[in-house]
């Protein structure tokens, strides 16, 4: 694979799994309660909270989390599906 075409993967996945989380919020709001609703709201939360470390005049923040639901999943293995379907 060419360099272009692996950075084209990689951003690909990220906005697929941004918009799915983005368009899973969007349907889970309109959804009644029930159980569509708990597939389209229910994320699970990987990462660590943010680390503040304080000096006299600078302070560092870190922290990362990733959020991933059901649609971010499914536009993720949609743009695999893609990506293997075109390039291979």
């Amino acid at each position: 694979m060419k360099r272009r075409e692996v950075t084209f993967l990689i951003t690909a996945l990220i906005l697929a799994a941004v918009l799915g989380g983005l368009v899973g919020d969007i349907i889970g709001t309109f959804l009644p309660a029930g159980a569509a609703k708990t597939v389209f709201t229910k994320s699970i939360q990987v990462g660590f909270s943010p680390a503040q470390l304080d000096f006299y005049a600078i302070s560092f923040t870190i922290g990362l989390k990733f959020k991933i639901t059901f649609m971010s999943v499914l536009f993720v293995l949609l743009v695999i599906i893609y990506f293997r379907w075109w390039y291979l």
